[in-house]
């Protein structure tokens, strides 16, 4: 697993980040105080979930104003997706010499 697979893993580790992520993906674009309404947890908590969502390329952010707005990036997640489309190739592949091995074994 590369650099940024492990920081998408990471970022989308902590529930309060998923959370808001899916909020993202969800309903659109929303402000900072939005979110904070609906993530049940501080403003300031929130701009630190923000902070690393959007370091690890899941977010984006545009200035309104005094607001902040922010929407999901949902194609970030596309090096997460290769990686799941690996994985299960590899057990497949395994699985299914298990598969065979039992077969041989009961002839």
């Amino acid at each position: 697993m590369n650099a940024h697979q492990d920081a998408l893993f990471r970022s989308l580790a902590d529930p309060t980040r998923r959370a808001i992520f899916e909020q993202l993906c969800r309903h659109g674009e929303q402000t900072v105080g939005t979110l904070t309404s609906v993530a049940g947890v501080a403003q300031p908590t929130v701009s630190k979930h923000l902070a690393v969502l959007k370091q690890a390329g899941l977010v984006q952010d545009r200035h309104a104003g005094r607001q902040t707005h922010y929407s999901a990036r949902a194609q970030a997640l596309l090096p997460l997706m290769d990686w799941t489309r690996e994985m299960t190739g590899f057990w497949e592949a395994r699985l299914d010499a298990l598969e065979n091995l039992l077969t041989r074994i009961d002839q």
